[in-house]
Order: C-alpha cells, then sequence, then structure tokens
C-alpha cells in the first residue's frame, strides 16, 4: 500500500472531506502543486479551480474551490476553502446561471470595492465552467 497523508478540506460552514490520500493536487496561486506525504511545510493562497485528490494511484475526488488557502505539513494537507463543491455536482445550467450573475453585477458596480467583487465572482464563475469542460 502506498504512503500516505492526511487530506483535510475545510468551508466557512463545515469540515467537507478528511481523509487519507497519496497525492494531494491544489491550484495554487503561483500555479498547481502536487502535496505528498512527507512535503516540505508551506503555506500559500488558492484560486478558483480544482483539487485532484488521488487514492490507489488514481482521482478518487475532484472538487472544485473557489479560492482560500492551503497549509501543506509532513503528514496534512489543509485547504481552507471559500467555498467547495465536488466537480460531479456542478451542472451547466448553474455556471450558467453563476456566470450571468456575475455579468450582471459587473454592470450593475458603481463602486470600485463593488467592480472588484463582481469580477471575484465572474472569475470564479469562469473556473467552475473550465472545470465542468
Amino acid at each position: 500500500m502506498a504512503e500516505t497523508t492526511e487530506f483535510e478540506l475545510v468551508s466557512p460552514e463545515k469540515l467537507l472531506i478528511s481523509q487519507p490520500a497519496e497525492m494531494v493536487v491544489v491550484p495554487g496561486t503561483e500555479g498547481d502543486f502536487g502535496a505528498l506525504p512527507r512535503h516540505a511545510p508551506m503555506i500559500t493562497g488558492v484560486r478558483p479551480g480544482v483539487i485532484d485528490v488521488y487514492a490507489n494511484g488514481k482521482i478518487e475526488k475532484r472538487i472544485f474551490v473557489a479560492g482560500g488557502f492551503a497549509e501543506v505539513t509532513e503528514t496534512r494537507i489543509t485547504v481552507l476553502a471559500e467555498e467547495a463543491i465536488p466537480v460531479s455536482e456542478l451542472t451547466a445550467e448553474f455556471v450558467l446561471a453563476r456566470i450571468r450573475a456575475a455579468e450582471s453585477d459587473i454592470a450593475a458596480a458603481t463602486t470600485d470595492h463593488a467592480k472588484r467583487e463582481a469580477a471575484r465572482r465572474f472569475a470564479v464563475a469562469e473556473a467552475m465552467h473550465t472545470a465542468i469542460n
């Protein structure tokens, strides 16, 4: 049996996943990275994208995250996600609705803060679209 590390995915609402994994590939702000057992400790930002959880030599779970932070130690990978949805639960209709809502928010934004937030929501929706295609 392959060596594993503990993987935890936490959203603001709850602990979503806590399981051993052979490797976890995370969409880091500076590029995707794979975390394996005995990985060097690090903390990094997470951009909108898909986390791949490997077990038995293949991808066991794919989870879309809207961003957040990741902490990697020699024995654990913890991702604190702003939002997390299994890729299998994302539908084209759901993603299209998110894109349209974000576009509407961008058009209605009148302050710099509102424009940045609307642009962030649009970027998340675009990343969801990429994840299902």
